[in-house]
């Protein structure tokens, strides 16, 4: 596999890696990952598309080589911001996104934020479930989950292949070969010999404080790009069709693959990459 170049930048004090690929004077894409995740994770789609386009696809801070941050909080508005410091510094806009999870949550809101820095948008699963809890619930499972986080100690796997197996156990759809890829990149090396993952533990841990469902769906609405909202019929995430989240949208199409879970870009990577390349050469 074609081998990216590694760079970095910096975002509130923080040291932020990203990985390219393709000719810098190409139109540029942004690949954003998932929680929990790496850049590393979309090396198959980055080399069929770094032919006709500058890849760029940053670890998120708190995943992958990205610095972790002091506190162990990881606000949507500090993801906003480290994307829109990578586009600005880099000089990407208009830029087009492809992005999946929490890395499509970032996406579609900053999207909303600044429509006209973002030529197109392919979210992967990223509207997330509809925010039912009260404030005070969703404080008091925040505070629970930070006690429960702060006594935890790091998985540690005896083996590679131990952690290989745990990558496979969280998506059965996962071949060996894209398992061990995954795993590869997204784990280290402790001192002891044995591997964790890469990805600090307090990324577990969702703020209780967000946008308010009413204001996240005006923020949808003022995307103005053509988006394609994107999922998988086995995954548990909402079909936007179904909820009517869809007709938030100016200028959105859906597509949700079969035999596919939450990671489509994996579980049905061929028809995926087919999808972006189409959507991306595609006139606006």
């Amino acid at each position: 596999m074609e081998l990216p170049s590694s760079q970095v930048y910096y975002s509130q004090r923080l040291r932020l890696q990203y990985v390219e690929w393709g000719k810098k004077s190409n139109k540029p894409v942004i690949l954003l990952h998932g929680g929990r995740d790496h850049s590393r994770s979309w090396d198959w789609v980055a080399k069929k598309l770094c032919k006709e386009w500058r890849v760029i696809a940053p670890d998120l801070r708190g995943h992958g080589d990205s610095e972790w941050v002091n506190d162990g909080n990881y606000q949507m508005a500090g993801y906003l911001y480290d994307l829109d410091q990578l586009i600005s510094q880099q000089s990407l806009s208009p830029v087009s996104v492809v992005a999946h999870s929490l890395g499509a949550m970032i996406a579609l809101r900053y999207t909303g934020l600044y429509p006209d820095k973002i030529n197109k948008l392919i979210a992967i699963e990223g509207l997330g479930l509809s925010q039912k809890n009260s404030i005070i619930e969703r404080l008091n499972s925040w505070i629970e989950q930070r006690h429960s986080l702060s006594s935890r100690n790091v998985k540690k796997y005896k083996t590679f292949d131990d952690a290989v197996e745990r990558m496979s156990a969280a998506n059965s759809h996962l071949s060996t070969d894209t398992a061990e890829h995954l795993t590869r990149h997204g784990i280290k090396q402790n001192e002891d010999g044995t591997y964790s993952w890469k990805f600090d533990n307090y990324v577990r841990n969702w703020p209780p404080y967000d946008i308010p469902q009413n204001e996240l769906n005006k923020l949808w609405a003022q995307i103005t790009c053509p988006t394609f909202l994107v999922g998988g019929k086995d995954s548990w995430h909402e079909d936007p069709i179904e909820t009517g989240r869809a007709k938030l949208f100016r200028n959105a199409k859906v597509k949700i693959f079969d035999n596919s879970g939450h990671w489509v870009h994996h579980d049905r990577r061929n028809e995926f990459i087919e999808l972006t390349i189409d959507f991306l050469a595609g006139e606006s």
